[in-house]
């Protein structure tokens, strides 16, 4: 598992708080399905993810399939890290 997937499950299972630990969470695993995300946890993700990355998400091109596994998500999180960096 890579640092930044290890960061989003970290974020992820704090959103959470229901005492899951972020080696407890699938890479597979989809967000919302799995997790039942709902609306107000989600923007708590995302914006825990951009303190975490010290980044600003683009609204504009994220989709709910970057959404569907954490897998998935850290994909989208390191090309959103390398345009910002480059």
């Amino acid at each position: 598992m890579s640092d930044t997937e290890f960061t989003i499950k970290t974020v992820l299972a704090g959103v959470l708080g229901s005492g899951i630990e972020p080696g407890q969470i699938a890479s597979d695993a989809d967000l919302v399905d799995e997790y039942g995300l709902d609306s107000l946890q989600m923007i708590s993700f995302l914006l825990g993810i951009e303190d975490a990355f010290d980044l600003d998400l683009d609204y504009e091109t994220l989709e709910l399939d970057h959404l569907r596994s954490v897998s998935q998500f850290t994909e989208y999180v390191t090309s959103t890290s390398a345009l910002a960096a480059g």
